[in-house]
């Protein structure tokens, strides 16, 4: 594969000054274009072999464009956050917003490729990572955003003489260690496995681009040249590309669905509920204090109908529970930075830490019901999101988060029952909105969506739990127990593996 990039290309010095001064004209006028618009955001990722010029070029970068509107982003061991949480996690909290460029010195490929030379890592289990790769770069560029992913390559003879060169210079020296020169002795099995995740990954939406990184003025104006074109391209296009989209729903003939089949007459007596309401949570405790679960989390999802009572199931499990060790996250319109983000990506940053709970009331799955219904988002990226969603949840899963996901559904009598009496008691009166009434208008669409977001991500990793919530207590008490189950059944499983210490 790095055939194209042993050519020899050369750079003279009076060609790179007469073509220098017109590119860093350009790049900043592309720049500013990118900011004033605020529709894209731009991730960069330089990669390749040691000694390759990958901080001089980022330096150079910062010489040529508006350094307040860059960022660099370099990775190395993971901190204490970070091992708790998803391998990617540290990746998706450091994405630019629209508008910005994000450089990447290190990125979610370093990981990957270091674990497979080292052994650690299957080749089975880097064709997964691979896959989990490519999604997540798709999904970055479908959301709107630009991924230039560069290679700098050397010969092994290259590689050489360029940390001969750095060790000689006493500003360079400290930049090459033993480590360095004991990499060099491996350089043939890199360049299988680097070859191996670049050809994989080397994508319509995310290309790879070789640069040859012998020649310093060759490098420095093919990375520009590169960044320019992928800048003006992204300026010039008048929509996002158009994703693959996921299959129709077959509709059933007779009109039954899991929702119109749930029994809303289920119910628990007051002493019913005391006992029970009890029992459960006092075994959620018993948990959550379990010295296994030091090394898990949970992430409790709800969805539901307005009023169909999330928020009382939600306080119900922190009744149980340390008030340290979770957060309730209560999710609504996105804010101005959010919205520069991917949709994804406001959830990502409130991911717990190993040990600990997080709740959302609402979820990420607003995107296949209040956008699909209200129109916030078009038919592709709905469509797409389920996909996305099932990575993701998968990632979580993977790393040894518990996903319990719950949708409370209530009958129309009942919820019309409850908003006469939010209307009516004066503490109640702030929960209902005139938002709650057109939804309500909207009934017979969201049970449509519903039933599509149930079939769609309902997996073996993250289930949907439906409960029947017309009876508040009865509602309470499945919620504790099907989370209770689900902890224990995890608990029950091998223990998870700590991570690596070493970075990407």
């Amino acid at each position: 594969m790095f055939e194209s990039a042993e050519i020899g290309h050369k750079i003279g010095k009076a060609q790179y000054k007469s073509a220098v001064g017109d590119l860093r004209a350009a790049l900043l006028a592309a720049q500013y274009a990118l900011l004033e618009g605020r529709k894209i955001p731009v991730v960069v990722l330089i990669s390749g072999q040691d000694g390759a010029g990958k901080r001089e070029t980022i330096n150079l970068l910062y010489e040529w464009m508006d350094p307040r509107f860059l960022s660099t982003l370099a990775f190395a061991e993971p901190n204490d956050d970070e091992r708790d949480r998803p391998t990617m996690w540290r990746y998706w909290r450091a994405l630019p917003p629209k508008g910005r460029i994000g450089i990447f010195a290190g990125s979610w490929y370093s990981s990957p490729i270091r674990e497979r030379l080292e052994g650690s890592l299957s080749a089975s289990a880097l064709e997964a990572r691979i896959g989990q790769i490519n999604r997540f770069e798709a999904m970055l560029v479908n959301e709107g955003g630009v991924v230039l992913k560069l290679w700098f390559h050397l010969t092994k003879d290259a590689q050489r003489r360029r940390l001969k060169s750095l060790e000689r210079h006493p500003h360079t020296a400290w930049r090459v260690s033993k480590w360095n020169w004991d990499r060099l002795k491996t350089y043939g099995q890199l360049q299988d496995v680097a070859g191996h995740v670049l050809r994989m990954t080397n994508t319509v939406s995310a290309p790879w681009t070789l640069i040859e990184a012998a020649n310093d003025r060759y490098r420095a104006l093919k990375v520009g040249r590169c960044l320019l074109d992928a800048l003006l391209a992204a300026l010039a296009r008048t929509r996002n590309p158009a994703p693959a989209v996921a299959p129709s729903m077959q509709f059933n003939i007779d009109g039954r669905t899991i929702l119109s089949e749930l029994d809303l007459g289920l119910k628990l007596t007051k002493a019913d509920y005391a006992s029970e309401l009890a029992r459960w949570q006092g075994r959620l405790s018993e948990l959550v204090r379990d010295p296994r679960f030091r090394g898990r989390s949970v992430v409790c999802a709800f969805e539901g109908a307005d009023a169909a009572g999330k928020g009382g199931a939600i306080r119900r499990i922190g009744a149980a529970l340390d008030a340290r060790d979770y957060q309730i996250v209560a999710v609504g319109a996105p804010t101005e930075e959010e919205r520069a983000q991917p949709y994804l990506w406001r959830f990502w940053r409130h991911l717990p830490r190993r040990g600990r709970f997080v709740i959302f009331d609402r979820t990420w799955y607003g995107r296949v019901l209040v956008e699909r219904i209200e129109g916030y988002c078009s038919d592709d990226d709905w469509l797409r999101a389920y996909s996305e969603i099932n990575d993701f949840e998968h990632e979580l899963h993977d790393a040894g988060v518990i996903v319990v996901k719950f949708w409370l559904q209530v009958s129309q009598d009942e919820q019309l029952a409850r908003f006469h009496e939010r209307q009516n008691v004066a503490f109640k009166r702030y929960k209902l909105t005139e938002e709650d009434w057109r939804n309500r208008e909207k009934w017979d669409a969201y049970q449509v969506a519903i039933c599509d977001m149930v079939a769609r991500t309902s997996t073996g990793a993250a289930p949907w739990t439906l409960v029947e919530a017309n009876d508040k207590a009865y509602a309470r008490v499945k919620v504790l127990r099907v989370l209770c189950q689900r902890i224990a059944a995890e608990l029950q499983q091998a223990p998870r593996k700590p991570k690596s210490r070493r970075g990407a």
